[in-house]
């Protein structure tokens, strides 16, 4: 599920996930920073996917609201994701949510981590495997195939982390020619949807209610060590 989460359906209720909720730094947003007028005229095409959106999530998107003020964009942008993430797609569904919660949380993206850990659900992540994500080189919950996946999101996404010969080496072991290039568009398009999310603090929606007792006040651990003295 993209940060943007144009289509595609999810179940409307808040479901349990123990999954530590994303915040923008240092606390979570109410509302985007940027609104948009209730009376602000969508071209036609634009309506239609909020038509879609109310039909599977029960509510209008906030992602589309402002990608819809930039029509021609949120419209090559629906387009491509879904290209990107089909049912057809060499990378299975269960890895592609994955790397996609990933992503968000290392961007601190709140919308896109509680709407992708509940399309992670949707496809059958365990819920005990989304609360180690951030352990997955050392957790037993995943597959060499997930973790070489997931250190190459890493890479691509950390400006700190160049994409080595060894890192690509690991994920060409894994995965095929088609399937790295059909992940590294997924990555592409993931680091530009909750990166404009995060910029514009929009917030999370519940679609993924954060279970009792889990930490709610981060985003990715590793990298908050990185930037925050103790």
């Amino acid at each position: 599920m993209t940060a943007t989460a144009f289509t595609r359906g999810i179940d409307r209720t808040a479901r349990p996930c123990i999954v530590q909720r994303a915040s923008i730094h240092p606390a979570a947003r109410a509302s985007a920073r940027i609104q948009t007028p209730p009376d602000h005229a969508y071209p036609w095409y634009v309506r239609l996917v909020f038509a879609l959106q109310r039909r599977k999530y029960g509510v209008e998107l906030e992602p589309a609201h402002l990608w819809g003020r930039l029509p021609r964009a949120f419209l090559a942008l629906t387009l491509l994701y879904r290209a990107i993430d089909r049912r057809g797609s060499p990378v299975e569904a269960a890895l592609r949510a994955l790397v996609q919660v990933r992503i968000s949380r290392i961007n601190w993206c709140a919308f896109c981590v509680d709407l992708n850990s509940a399309a992670a659900l949707e496809r059958h992540v365990a819920p005990d495997k989304l609360a180690a994500l951030d352990e997955y080189e050392s957790s037993p919950l995943f597959s060499e195939r997930e973790r070489a996946a997931l250190s190459y999101a890493e890479a691509v996404t950390d400006p700190a982390r160049p994409v080595t010969d060894a890192i690509f080496g690991r994920l060409r072991a894994q995965l095929g020619e088609q399937e790295i290039l059909e992940l590294t568009a997924l990555i592409a398009f993931q680091n530009l949807s909750s990166k404009f999310n995060a910029a514009l603090g929009v917030p999370a929606r519940g679609f993924c209610a954060v279970g009792p007792g889990v930490r709610n006040d981060g985003v990715d651990r590793r990298r908050r060590a990185r930037i925050e003295p103790p």
